[in-house]
């Protein structure tokens, strides 16, 4: 008994110094350095391999015992329900985990394009993503989709070639289509190794080593250098494959090229010089890395973790706008979520400075402040209390009433205006300004009347949100009974703080709430967790395509209210008129008239009168003449506007909206319908039949193309024409065909298809 007390006496001593010494000033220092934190997405088509690549790596980082399997639904990332049941991501979800000394801070992003938003979201925080292809199939229809996003936001990227296992994955074939799909350079870093074809491991081009997995769950692998002596006709395949990595490197990098022309030589290069060259391209974006492997296969994941330290920035290379609040709080607002027992929780990623439980902050998008309740690091859907999160990090903060995504936050007010004018002062550099210029802050800036001041352009650059893709899909939601309206309402109004692409709306004649989505995917969603997580047993309507409406010609009308309403009279007198402008931005639907007379009695009007019509405006555009449809590519002219002395800002707004629609009565509108651009993948054997398919739907062949025996057929086609278009396609190919579509754009129909959407919609 003796002897055991011992024994469990220096076991407890052993773990509590390991713990002192996990937890020691030094490496807490060490942790909380930015160059080790990386902040990466995981970015892809559908069924690429995201969420199989994100568990391997929480399992070979020692954060989780087990590896899950999508098709078994229990994997860390997709945490939903809905996600388990379905074998797709619908929400992205946030894992920390260490690797090599690093901290890699990672988002699993879904990939079907009714789910997009997330993406959007994700994106406007992150530092680097990895882009996972398909081995087999290459760059596809939603690659090129999250590839444009991520352009948006100047995100480096590693590619990570995945299913290199499968008989006919192409590695060659795959670098081919990035370079000709996505316009870029790409740097293929990996080459595959093959025993009695079976994918067993892969060579490092860079250093010319062998990396070999051996039997397990993929933890031990082996490095051998390769040798002419040993290796013959495989050192010399892989030897050529260096030099042009590093010929290729040389072009874009100077520093390479220099050594290369002191070394005079490309074989004699250091292999830790080439990696710094292959890091500089990637994070200046002159080339993108290709990395192989297999992650169901349990090959490659290792050295995909090895590229996201070696290859993407950390937080403290990137982000130049935020370097402006110097050592005050910044941080942006990627997703909100509501927690049973929690609440509202927000997750923010952090710029600069550092958060701590309770602590008060300030919006900078809705200029108020908030007090934080609890703070959490998450592991998908499992939160960890935390007192503070330091810079470079994510953060998940509770109690936040206002605050949404795309939201910047900091510490006060006075910080705020403290890194404004900073940056307005950094702006004042033309190198400088067009560094830190944002391709979506560009267009926005371009679209002023004026020249934008340096304060105007800092304020523009630090209100850069994601922006809300248009819905294509409309559809009424009914409660079981009147009794539970209030807490549908409810339900609804957090999903769409949640989710800012789907729109909650009231129908005017028929009191009706109307849900406005991506895809029937998404609607079904959302119908699915209100029955699961709300308890309301709803019923949603047949959905509706989401029409638009412009005008064809111009018009003015001048209209005059003169009505006493209780005690008060109300007098305005307002004249408009309305045409068409293509792609007009927000800021620019209304305009003032600027002849000498209508300047100068407009510039009488008070500013609570100005924003009553601005809103009067905004309500005349939600409902066009033809079908009671939004009103899209329309500029409004305000023209004249008196008001007497009394008069109510709801009869200045009512007046405007009851104006403007007897102009767009007179203007005449057409109907524009929602057009998908398809890509559809199906056995030559089996094309004809969808090709004829496709011309009954008043499809528009784009292009077609061969890949490993298949067609790919991409199209533009109505939306209309596609409602239930899966089962059609799966009983047309028997099962073997596969589609993806995505909104292209709002397009003009013909009378006779414009008479027949117009009887769907009415029934007459």
């Amino acid at each position: 008994m003796k002897s055991f007390c011992v024994v469990n006496y220096y076991r407890k001593f052993l773990r509590n110094a390991q713990i002192r010494r996990y937890c020691s000033a030094e490496e807490r220092k060490e942790k909380n350095n930015s160059s080790k934190i990386r902040n990466i997405g995981i970015l892809a088509h559908i069924d690429a391999g995201k969420t199989t690549t994100t568990e391997r790596m929480l399992f070979y980082s020692g954060t989780i015992r087990s590896m899950g399997e999508v098709h078994h639904g229990n994997t860390v990332t997709d945490y939903m329900e809905q996600e388990r049941q379905r074998g797709i991501t619908i929400t992205c979800a946030a894992v920390s985990f260490p690797w090599k000394g690093y901290q890699i801070n990672l988002i699993d992003t879904p990939g079907h394009i009714d789910f997009t938003m997330e993406v959007e979201q994700s994106l406007a925080v992150l530092d680097g993503a990895v882009v996972v292809l398909d081995g087999s199939a290459g760059v596809e229809a939603q690659t090129l989709t999250v590839w444009r996003q991520a352009d948006t936001y100047r995100v480096p990227r590693v590619l990570y070639l995945n299913k290199l296992d499968r008989s006919d994955a192409d590695v060659a074939a795959c670098a081919r289509s990035v370079q000709d799909k996505l316009q870029v350079t790409p740097l293929v870093l990996h080459s595959p190794v093959q025993y009695e074809g079976k994918l067993i491991g892969l060579i490092d081009l860079i250093t010319l080593e062998e990396v070999i997995w051996t039997h397990g769950r993929g933890q031990n692998l082996t490095r051998r250098k390769l040798t002419e002596k040993s290796d013959g006709k495989v050192w010399e395949t892989s030897l050529n494959e260096h030099r042009k990595v590093v010929d290729t490197l040389s072009s874009l990098d100077d520093q390479l090229a220099e050594t290369i022309i002191q070394q005079e030589s490309l074989d004699n290069i250091n292999s830790i010089e080439i990696a710094q060259a292959v890091r500089r391209c990637t994070i200046d974006m002159k080339a993108f890395p290709i990395l192989c492997g297999s992650s169901y296969k349990n090959i490659g994941v290792q050295t995909l973790m090895d590229g996201v330290v070696s290859y993407l920035p950390s937080p403290f290379e990137g982000n130049h706008i935020y370097k402006s609040f110097e050592k005050d709080l910044s941080a942006r607002v990627f997703k909100v979520q509501h927690d049973d027992q929690r609440g509202v929780l927000t997750f923010l990623r952090l710029y600069s400075g550092e958060i701590n439980k309770g602590q008060k902050i300030y919006n900078l998008a809705r200029d108020k402040s908030e007090q934080t309740g609890l703070l959490y690091v998450a592991l998908a859907d499992d939160y960890q209390p935390a007192e503070k999160v330091t810079g470079g990090n994510i953060a998940v903060v509770s109690a936040l009433k206002a605050t949404m995504s795309g939201d910047l936050i900091t510490s006060t007010q006075a910080a705020a205006n403290r890194a404004k004018d900073r940056l307005s002062t950094m702006l004042k550099d033309p190198v400088v300004k067009e560094e830190l210029m944002m391709p979506s802050a560009r267009l926005r800036l371009q679209a002023m009347d004026t020249e934008p001041t340096t304060i105007e352009i800092a304020e523009e650059l630090l209100g850069i949100g994601a922006t809300v893709p248009e819905a294509v899909f409309l559809c009424s939601v009914e409660p079981p009974s009147s009794a539970l309206q209030p807490a549908l309402e409810t339900a609804l109004a957090e999903l769409a703080r949640e989710d800012p692409s789907l729109r909650v709306s009231v129908d005017d004649d028929q009191g009706q709430i109307v849900l406005a989505g991506m895809g029937e995917l998404h609607l079904e969603i959302i119908k699915e967790r209100i029955i699961r997580e709300y308890k309301i047993d709803v019923e949603l309507g047949p959905p509706q395509i989401s029409y638009k409406e412009s005008l064809v010609g111009t018009a003015q009308h001048t209209l005059v209210v003169d009505r006493k309403i209780g005690n008060a009279r109300q007098q305005v007198k307002v004249t408009m008129s309305a045409k068409h402008l293509k792609a007009v931005t927000p800021d620019k639907v209304l305009k003032l008239d600027r002849t000498a007379e209508s300047a100068a009695q407009l510039s009488q009007v008070w500013p609570r009168h100005q924003q009553a019509v601005r809103r009067g405006v905004a309500a005349a555009l939600l409902r066009g003449p033809r079908l009671a449809c939004p009103l899209v590519d329309v500029q409004v002219t305000l023209h004249w506007l008196e008001v007497s002395r009394g008069s109510a800002d709801a009869a200045v707004t009512a007046a405007v909206a009851q104006c403007l629609r007897k102009v767009f009565t007179d203007a005449e509108s057409v109907l524009l319908e929602p057009v998908m651009l398809l890509e559809l993948v199906v056995p030559d054997s089996h094309s004809s039949r969808l090709l004829s398919d496709l011309a009954r739907r008043r499809a528009e062949v784009q292009h077609i193309h061969l890949r490993h025996g298949n067609k790919v057929i991409q199209c533009l086609a109505p939306l209309s024409e596609l409602l239930g278009y899966s089962t059609t396609v799966r009983s047309l190919s028997s099962g073997l065909a596969t589609f993806t579509m995505e909104f292209h754009s709002n397009r003009q129909m013909s009378p006779r298809d414009e008479e027949k959407a117009i009887r769907n919609v009415t029934g007459f």
